[in-house]
């Protein structure tokens, strides 16, 4: 067993230090058209790889009558097979314990992060890149008697950059003896509570998964019943409008292929850049790949606050070009503020100005956390949790609704309703939850599925 003894900077620091000795990664930019294994479709301008397999960088043509900003061209991901993300379980001394990895991905900001046991696209999985095999992957890809799935969800990925791509989410317990091997250490749900509060270490998958477990939570009234969300949701999405259709990347409105990537004429949002890798330590020593570079951090943020002492989120409903289903469950604030200062005014984001002005004293997280560091170089978003005094107004707009955690955590049992930064940000406020190691350990094997804990009142 390998369990880290000090979660605190010094106890990561030295974890760190010793998985840098093997695990490194050196990414350089590069022209597009430098990238090996990779071609432009002649039809249609999409960079694709010789293979078939791994993804493409294809053109949308999105339109939304009625938006603020209503037609726009963009390149988007298309990776349609379906990745997994999976974290072992297992109980040291009657506490659930996860096996985590230090991983290095090329688009990470910091380099080493900490990520799910498993963290693979189905190509990567099934050797498409000619690698070493991925650790721990049986446990979830087999049944076993000594295996518990706790949970087997697909869940999305972000809807602005990634066209309709999903990861299957899954937390399988373990009874017999699994092997820490070099790079993967046990970690309590208590240390990873406190790892969400440091800057750009624990990366966006475990995040994704980490609120995919199941929780119980208290008692008590919602805002909305839970049926007229499900109704509302349903609405929302028959009437966000949205077309979106495939476009020759190469004639895209308003972007152009210049010094090597792809950028967008004002200088805003995203451009895609080439870059060639260098591992130690991966499944593959050398590759390279375009990625999605964007252009400032991102603010994803909660405005919380009780309805009769339980606890709440504002949500909205966010459609994306990339959503499968049109729209997801996304959080109170979803944007990078740069890109509003060339769109109309009435595009800018509501309650965007009410976080940013938020009294100090009412923000109850705020962290800077990266996104997927696979596709998207050095992508980073700050996650924000503001609390609203209890008997001050609460203000409901529409296309936002307040729901209590309980209805969030039941939505995610299903798949496809709730996106990933709202993902991110439920597992950041496991941060705030108060519950020790002792607490975890004097639940029963029933209340953990993994109920690894209770959903304590986290703010």
């Amino acid at each position: 067993m390998s369990v880290v003894a000090d979660p605190g900077p010094a106890g990561i620091r030295s974890w760190r230090d010793d998985a840098g000795d093997r695990l490194r990664i050196r990414t350089e930019r590069v022209p597009l058209d430098a990238l090996d294994d990779w071609e432009t479709d002649p039809s249609s301008g999409a960079l694709r790889h010789r293979s078939g397999r791994f993804f493409s960088v294809e053109g949308l043509d999105v339109r939304r009558p009625g938006h603020p900003v209503s037609h726009w061209q963009q390149p988007i991901i298309s990776q349609p097979e379906i990745g997994m993300l999976g974290i072992l379980v297992k109980r040291f001394g009657g506490v659930p314990h996860c096996l985590m990895q230090l991983k290095p991905e090329p688009g990470n900001w910091g380099g080493l992060q900490i990520s799910p046991t498993v963290q693979a696209t189905r190509s990567n999985y099934t050797g498409v890149h000619k690698g070493a095999r991925v650790p721990y992957l049986d446990h979830f890809l087999s049944a076993s008697a000594r295996h518990r799935v706790v949970t087997d969800v697909h869940q999305s990925e972000h809807g602005s950059w990634f066209l309709r791509k999903r990861n299957r989410n899954m937390v399988v317990e373990v009874t017999g003896d699994v092997e820490a091997v070099p790079g993967f250490r046990w970690l309590s749900l208590a240390e990873l509570r406190q790892l969400l509060r440091v800057d750009d270490l624990v990366n966006m998958d475990t995040r994704s998964v980490l609120s995919c477990l199941p929780r119980r939570t208290a008692a008590g009234p919602s805002a909305h019943p839970t049926a007229d969300v499900l109704a509302w949701l349903a609405r929302g999405r028959a009437r966000s409008g949205m077309t979106v259709e495939r476009r020759p990347l190469d004639g895209l409105a308003g972007w152009r292929r210049d010094a090597g990537r792809i950028t967008h004429e004002s200088g805003r949002f995203f451009d895609v850049i080439g870059v060639r890798v260098e591992a130690v330590g991966r499944e593959v020593g050398r590759w390279n790949q375009p990625m999605i570079a964007p252009h400032g951090v991102g603010i994803v943020a909660f405005l919380t606050t009780r309805v009769d002492g339980v606890p709440h989120v504002l949500a909205q409903l966010r459609a994306e070009p990339g959503c499968a289903d049109t729209a997801e469950l996304a959080p109170t604030v979803q944007c990078t503020p740069g890109n509003y200062d060339l769109l109309p005014s009435a595009a800018r984001p509501p309650f965007l100005d009410d976080v940013l002005a938020a009294d100090p004293r009412s923000v109850r997280f705020d962290t800077v956390l990266s996104d997927e560091g696979g596709r998207f170089h050095h992508s980073r978003s700050r996650h924000l949790v503001v609390e609203l005094d209890e008997r001050a107004e609460r203000p409901e707009r529409p296309g936002y609704r307040w729901l209590s955690l309980g209805q969030l955590h039941e939505l995610l049992r299903h798949g496809g309703r709730v996106n990933m930064q709202t993902r991110s940000l439920l597992a950041c406020l496991t941060a705030l939850t108060p519950a020790t190691d002792r607490d975890t350990a004097t639940a029963t094997a029933t209340d953990i599925d993994v109920h690894t804990e209770p959903d304590v009142t986290p703010w």
